[in-house]
């Protein structure tokens, strides 16, 4: 396979896959419209190397790390599913800024950046939806070189932080 046409689908795969707005896309959302777009953006961008990781993880076939997954995939439930639940507590508990410059203040780059992360890959179901995607485009690198899996995983990547910058730029 042609490694632009390969490169185009795993962006197309990160975009689609990352597009849905659930809990990590209101987040973003809210983070950007509180005054912070750069939160925002990080928000996002952790979520995407969270969809990369998992499009690797897909993509190279590393039966290890997906054994891992299953394995503890009630831990990772169960921990991600504490943070949902604390977040919406926190959510719901503050009360709303009228001042947008009082929006996150808190929060560092950093600490917007991994509660994203950690947040999007305590959802293991992600690593199940791209080996879905993956099939359903036609796109097998079992038995490909490491160059084709680092290619579509490239495109995985470019594909979940376009949309999530769309996002944070499209709210502001």
């Amino acid at each position: 396979m042609l490694f632009p046409l390969l490169f185009l689908k795993g962006s197309l795969i990160g975009f689609l896959i990352a597009a849905p707005v659930g809990p990590i896309g209101i987040l973003c959302i809210r983070r950007t419209l509180s005054g912070r777009y750069l939160l925002g953006l990080v928000t996002g961008l952790g979520a995407g190397l969270a969809d990369t990781f998992y499009g690797a993880v897909a993509g190279f076939s590393l039966a290890s790390i997906s054994d891992f997954i299953e394995e503890y995939n009630v831990y990772l439930r169960f921990f991600g599913g504490i943070l949902l639940a604390w977040l919406g507590i926190h959510i719901y508990k503050a009360p709303p800024r009228h001042n947008a410059q009082e929006g996150g203040a808190g929060e560092t780059l950093l600490q917007g950046f991994a509660s994203a992360f950690f947040l999007t890959v305590s959802n293991p179901v992600t690593l199940l939806v791209f080996a879905a995607a993956f099939a359903a485009v036609g796109v097998s690198t079992a038995n490909d070189s490491f160059s084709h899996s680092l290619t579509l995983v490239a495109g995985v990547f470019f594909g979940a932080t376009a949309w999530w910058f769309s996002l944070s730029t499209g709210v502001q």
